[in-house]
């Protein structure tokens, strides 16, 4: 009897420590799903890829093969085409919930038409909005609209979200006032989840749009806090695509000594970023992969979420149509043989246009931005948006006079000659369309030694030469800003530089309306010595 009953219970201990072993092996397999910054762009690309049917063609193949999936957005759905001024976010509150989106923060462009039209769209949505940084409890419209945190059952476990959304919002939106911002990120983020993990979760995702920068600085100081998924620097990451900024995704040793990981997938409904990932039974990863997806013009897109664009887009050709009350009667040259070779009247409107929107001394326009010329006459929004189909952000920084020129060299810096003359053919995009400056190029010159003189106009419309120590405020696109189109002097100097400013046709948009009948001509901004242009005709 006392052997039996010791090897019974020798076989209790046996069996309870094989669980406890067991329970230790527990993993737990998550997919997640990650948009950010799409700016109403449901349509594909002017190069095909992208929009949100190829988007919902990838989301539901994923989810067919795959058992534990998230759907998950960064912020800034609203703002940058046509889509948006149309429906102000009710196009958005259709296709997310047709995406079945599991969870979203808000981005700054959420807050571009007031309190009033965003909490119209949180209430159409079908899913949780987290923020942990915006307190909305005075304000009549917002309050309870969103929550610092949310948890969501995958699988049977518990998947913590906390938002966040940049404090500099109130300077470049329109939020009403009642709204209070904080950027004492870390400790808000931290409290956040260490309020869930009280609560028993042990997995905890993190949705920002706060920008890379904020990002990278936020990582290693955050505690329990497993992924990160960014937003608002628009940056690309990726394992496959030479655009990407670095590798998917980003590793990194969290406050609390565990890994975190962090992506960001582009924007503008070009690319669905995937991260797959495996918690052990305690809550902490120990595998993650995976990469970001081009939604490719050779991706079928999805028939549902196909009928639903062009439900939405009946309206827009209309809009397209409407005249912006600016007409000319002169041509807007746009022509690329023009605009990357020498001085275009459409560069100067441009150019013009993101100096009167932001005040800056100094703007760079790359020519290869221009796609189209506008016709003399009635101009409409749809030529405006033809002409900058791109969606790019206006960008402001700071930067000494000795990289403006270093910028205006890279911009002349693929100018061919043939038999002395400047060549149109093949011209590069990086040219640069210039306003509040003028300069001349000398093309026989080698690349970076080709900038004979600038001047800049001080503020009775006077020109001076530049001073390369002095400090002037410079306006351009976010892509050259950012070092697009061989302008890595901009993304190296640049004085705080400022990405997310109003999309660039917008500015344009107002700019024509603002000043019609426009009756821009060349006059001098950019000048040649030693070598003639190629005729137009040849």
């Amino acid at each position: 009897m006392l052997r039996r009953t010791i090897f019974g219970l020798l076989l209790v201990l046996l069996l309870a420590v094989t669980m406890v072993a067991a329970q230790d092996e527990e993993t737990f397999e998550l997919t997640i799903l990650h948009t950010n910054d799409t700016h109403a762009a449901h349509e594909p690309q002017s190069n095909g890829n992208g929009g949100a049917a190829r988007l919902a063609a990838v989301v539901k193949q994923v989810r067919d093969e795959v058992d534990n999936v998230v759907l998950v957005d960064g912020g800034d759905r609203f703002t940058g085409s046509l889509f948006h001024t149309q429906y102000l976010g009710q196009d958005q509150v259709q296709i997310m919930n047709l995406l079945g989106y599991d969870a979203m923060t808000l981005g700054n462009h959420e807050f571009d038409n007031g309190d009033e039209i965003l909490a119209k769209f949180l209430d159409g949505l079908e899913f949780p909005v987290v923020n942990a940084n915006i307190d909305a409890s005075q304000s009549p419209v917002l309050a309870d609209k969103w929550t610092p945190t949310t948890v969501l059952e995958v699988g049977g476990e518990q998947i913590g979200v906390i938002g966040l959304t940049t404090a500099e919002t109130p300077g470049i939106a329109s939020p009403g006032p009642e709204l209070r911002w904080s950027d004492d990120y870390v400790n808000l983020v931290n409290e956040a989840a260490a309020d869930l993990t009280a609560q028993g979760v042990n997995k905890i995702m993190l949705l920002t749009h706060t920008g890379i920068s904020v990002d990278l600085d936020l990582l290693p100081q955050l505690e329990n806090v497993d992924v990160v998924v960014g937003g608002h620097s628009h940056t690309l990451y990726s394992n496959t695509y030479r655009a990407a900024a670095d590798q998917y995704p980003l590793a990194f040793e969290s406050a609390s000594g565990t890994p975190i990981y962090y992506v960001q997938a582009g924007a503008n409904t070009v690319y669905l970023g995937r991260l797959d990932v495996e918690f052990d039974a305690e809550g902490v990863i120990t595998g993650a992969s995976g990469d970001t997806i081009l939604l490719s013009k050779y991706i079928t897109p999805d028939e549902e979420m196909s009928d639903l664009i062009a439900e939405l887009s009946g309206p827009i050709e209309e809009l397209r149509n409407t005249p912006i009350g600016a007409t000319t009667d002169v041509l807007l040259q746009g022509d690329r043989a023009v605009c990357r070779v020498e001085e275009c009247n459409l560069g100067n409107v441009i150019a013009d246009a993101m100096r009167a929107e932001t005040g800056a001394q100094i703007a760079i326009m790359n020519g290869g931005g221009i796609r189209a010329s506008i016709e003399p006459g009635e101009i409409t929004l749809g030529e405006v948006l033809t002409v900058q189909p791109f969606g790019n952000l206006i960008s402001t920084f700071e930067l000494k006079g000795e990289y403006v020129i270093a910028a205006l060299e890279n911009g002349v810096s693929l100018l061919e000659l043939e038999n002395g003359q400047v060549k149109r053919e093949g011209a590069a995009g990086r040219f640069p369309q210039v306003s509040g400056i003028r300069y001349t190029v000398d093309p026989t010159q080698e690349p970076g030694s080709r900038i004979v003189s600038v001047e800049v106009m001080d503020g009775n419309g006077e020109y001076t030469p530049i001073d390369p120590e002095a400090t002037y405020t410079v306006v351009t696109n976010n892509f050259v800003r950012t070092g697009g189109d061989g302008y890595t002097v901009l993304a190296e100097n640049a004085i705080n530089p400022y990405d997310f400013g109003r999309v660039d046709y917008e500015a344009t948009q107002q700019y024509l309306a603002a000043n019609s009948p426009i009756t821009a001509e060349p006059e001098g901004r950019i000048s040649y010595v030693n070598a003639e242009l190629t005729p137009l005709n040849q």
